[in-house]
């Protein structure tokens, strides 16, 4: 057995569902990003638009690269069949929905590297990295065999499917490289159809400013008044393109533990989300991807699902919001309370109008009002 299949083998072990090994040289494909980003496409992602060359060449984050090995974990979650999908209850991405994958493959791929390094019959220098790093990995994905980028822009694997979380190690030695994957969408439009805020503004080409799962995550202030009533009850994130994808029909769940749902991540009742104090919000999500989009963004997120009920019940929660300590969660509930918009929502946006001084909550008050 090669040393490269020894790793690969190594890497099964870990937990890892894909493993792929390419040259640490820059991807054919990579102009399509810096296009992509002169055409803003980015939003307010202002760390995407950071080292742009560095992405295209690993040389620049390794000195010496000769390798990248690419790693993919599937993070498909079981149906909640047990749990009503109804408007009254958030939805939360699946990839969101265990614990953050950031620091489970983290963990493994530092063993990995470790494991290289030890039976390597030279030392090795080596970086890994998990979605943050300065690295164009779906690109790298598809070439080491992985899958092939979909038009949603997510990678496909002809059994796995989309659901797929990548990593990388890369290591300043020379191995035995795998064939690029080929692309299997054809004619399907299938993803580019069923985006509830038509994001997917060509195939292969998503402008994220107008993306669920950036105005939920990547977004810190205020959500766009174009974009809330398509929001629905999506509170963190949006699977449709992938929910459609034929790929996907018999993608199988998750093996690995870690990305299990959670109690409070599977459709959690939303007025229950409003409620949550910062206390409870540390406690509730540690340890978990929702914690980066913090209280305040998931609070946001949350009053804009609870106005797109239109449900009269949710007013006396909301109402209580209107005290919440962060300007952007009252903000946001004001315009929850408009869309609902009975005497007592009135009558309490009324009061908060004599007593508000932030001018932007202002703003959403008055808005809200008229």
């Amino acid at each position: 057995m090669s040393f490269s299949e020894r790793i690969k083998a190594y890497a099964h072990q870990l937990g890892f569902d894909l493993v792929g090994i390419t040259p640490a040289t820059a991807p054919p494909n990579g102009q399509a990003y810096s296009d992509w980003i002169t055409q803003g496409f980015a939003g307010e992602m202002g760390y995407l638009e950071r080292h742009v060359e560095k992405r295209r060449h690993p040389d620049y984050v390794l000195p010496g690269v000769r390798s990248l090995i690419v790693v993919a974990m599937n993070y498909r979650c079981p149906d909640a069949e047990a749990i009503p999908d109804d408007r009254h209850r958030g939805k939360i991405a699946q990839y969101a929905r265990g614990l953050d994958y950031h620091d489970v493959m983290k963990e493994k791929l530092l063993t990995m590297l470790e494991y290289i390094q030890r039976e390597a019959d030279k030392p090795v220098q080596g970086k890994v990295y998990v979605d943050t790093g300065p690295i164009l990995e779906r690109d790298f994905a598809e070439r080491a065999g992985l899958g092939w980028y979909g038009k949603h822009t997510n990678l496909i694997h002809k059994r796995l499917g989309s659901w797929l979380l990548l990593g990388e190690v890369l290591v300043d030695l020379a191995l035995d490289y795998d064939r690029p994957a080929t692309a299997h969408c054809g004619t399907c439009t299938r993803c580019i159809e069923a985006c509830p805020t038509e994001a997917i503004v060509a195939p292969y080409v998503v402008d994220a400013r107008r993306c669920i799962s950036y105005h939920t995550i990547e977004l810190k202030g205020r959500i766009p008044d174009t974009y809330r009533s398509m929001m629905g009850n999506r509170i963190l994130g949006c699977d449709d393109c992938q929910d459609v994808c034929p790929w996907n029909r018999r993608a199988p769940v998750t093996q690995e533990p870690t990305f299990l749902p959670r109690p409070w991540t599977e459709m959690p009742g939303l007025i229950e989300l409003l409620q949550l104090t910062p206390e409870a919000f540390r406690t509730t999500f540690k340890g978990s991807p929702i914690k980066r989009t913090k209280r305040r963004g998931l609070l946001r997120n949350v009053a804009v699902a609870l106005g797109n009920t239109k449900d009269p019940n949710a007013v006396p929660a909301l109402i209580e919001a209107l005290d919440d300590e962060e300007p952007l969660v009252r903000g946001h509930v004001a315009w929850a309370l408009g869309q609902i918009g009975d005497d007592r929502a009135f009558a309490a946006l009324e009061q908060a109008r004599q007593t508000e001084i932030d001018p932007n909550v202002l703003d959403e008050i008055e808005k809200a009002l008229h």
